[in-house]
């Protein structure tokens, strides 16, 4: 096996981690808001607090996985966030503002998890070749349904049988595991590395540029000082024409990916009539589909980008998959049938991550090596999407019903197809510094 190849599957380990850590919350939201007093509002501002931590470091953790490298930011983060999971099972059940520590704790987790896909992209732009990108990228956010897929039933076995906070020593202790392998194996860049092999080395190299219809360069908008790390061209990153459009996009897609992630399960269950278990059960259906389409949809963009070009790969496909995710979200929240319902909106999930890897192979084709910085940015828009959702879906639910918050969500995903269709990939940063 490839180095890159297995750590590229380590990376969609701590993705589904990663994942695991921020959707318990969710599962275990009826026993929390029970045992505290809460209510679905004030657990819309627990699920917020996480996504504005995780937005508000994004920058930073962009910077710091350019400057430090992947390998020791990514090991940190990982160490932060079961930290701060754990601290979650350790509260009191009679503690006073209950909700505030744990708007306090989640932030953390937050801050801490903000560093996995910065951080990730980095070793993409340094391990990947360009046309393994899309399907290296869709490996890795496999891992978010993969992580989600298996933590509704799972966890539901854990609070059926421990209580809600076992769920949490489990999260926890399987975090600082994987952090330890990650920390262990990996290393910043494929010359560190003690089992690379030259021919594995001289494929990365020759691979981080590729000629197809539409010819890309690969050399970055930065260089590195005497230290070795890398100096970010911040006037190229800013001036950047699409990256407005590509975070407006990625608000759109954290606005409906954060539905699945914040209520599905509580929908299935409040709204849809079933039990804990069967909840469990159809609450897998949308992240089991983001998996599988997340891995199709990075190796349908190589394709199209080696047969067509970057703009056909990489914003074609995402155009395409957003406008098909609206149409199932409406369809899905409208038809009679609980069980339809939960197979046709998680179909839209599987739709809107069939542009997951677009974001971040397209972040790598635009920025190179840095793309860390880059992509946090495009991230950031992701994730206040994402916290816009988990408060502002059970308002609009209250007060206008839920086929409402869905045709919302739909909407928004028709927006981000139109923002992709100003992307231009295949004019990469460097064109530009080299122009001016």
């Amino acid at each position: 096996m490839r180095v890159r190849y297995f750590l590229a599957f380590w990376l969609f380990v701590l993705s589904g981690v990663a994942f695991l850590d921020r959707t318990n919350i969710s599962i275990a939201g009826l026993q929390i808001s029970n045992e505290y007093g809460l209510g679905n509002q004030r657990l819309g501002w627990i699920f917020s607090a996480f996504l504005i931590g995780y937005a508000g470091f994004q920058l930073p953790a962009g910077w710091l996985s350019a400057r430090f490298g992947p390998r020791r930011v990514l090991t940190i983060g990982v160490m932060s966030w079961g930290v701060a999971t754990a601290f979650t099972a350790l509260l009191p059940s009679n503690i006073p503002y209950a909700v505030v520590l744990l708007i306090g704790i989640r932030f953390i987790l937050g801050a801490g998890e903000s560093v996995i896909y910065p951080a990730a992209n980095q070793f993409v732009a340094r391990w990947v070749p360009l046309q393994e990108r899309g399907f290296i990228n869709g490996l890795i956010f496999a891992g978010v349904g993969a992580g989600s897929g298996l933590t509704p039933p799972m966890l539901t076995w854990l609070i059926t049988h421990h209580g809600w906070r076992a769920a949490f020593w489990f999260s926890a202790l399987v975090g600082f595991a994987a952090g330890t392998v990650w920390w262990i194996l990996a290393r910043d860049t494929p010359e560190e590395h003690p089992g690379m092999m030259p021919e594995e080395l001289k494929e990365i190299r020759d691979g981080l540029s590729f000629v197809g219809t539409n010819p890309v360069s690969s050399p970055p908008p930065s260089a590195e000082n005497a230290s070795g790390h890398t100096v970010i061209s911040w006037r190229a990153i800013l001036h950047r024409r699409d990256l407005p459009a590509l975070m407006l996009g990625y608000f759109s897609f954290g606005y409906v990916a954060w539905i699945f992630f914040s209520w599905f399960f509580l929908y299935m269950t409040q709204v849809r009539g079933f039990d804990l278990r069967s909840s469990a059960q159809y609450a897998m259906l949308p992240f089991l589909s983001m998996t599988v389409c997340c891995l199709v949809g990075g190796a349908l963009s190589d394709r199209l980008t080696g047969k067509y070009g970057l703009r056909v790969g990489r914003c074609g496909l995402a155009a395409v998959a957003m406008v098909l995710s609206a149409i199932s979200l409406v369809l899905g929240s409208q038809v009679q049938s609980p069980e339809l319902a939960g197979i046709v909106l998680a179909v839209g999930a599987g739709a809107l991550y069939l542009s997951q890897s677009s974001f971040w192979s397209v972040s790598v084709d635009i920025a190179g090596r840095s793309s860390g910085v880059f992509s946090s940015m495009v991230n950031m828009g992701g994730q206040i999407g994402g916290a816009l959702t988990a408060s502002l879906t059970p308002w609009i639910a209250q007060r206008y019903g839920w086929t409402t918050s869905f045709s919302v969500s739909a909407l928004l995903a028709i927006v981000g197809a139109i923002c992709w269709m100003t992307v231009h990939p295949e004019h990469p940063l460097d064109e530009e510094l080299t122009a001016a």
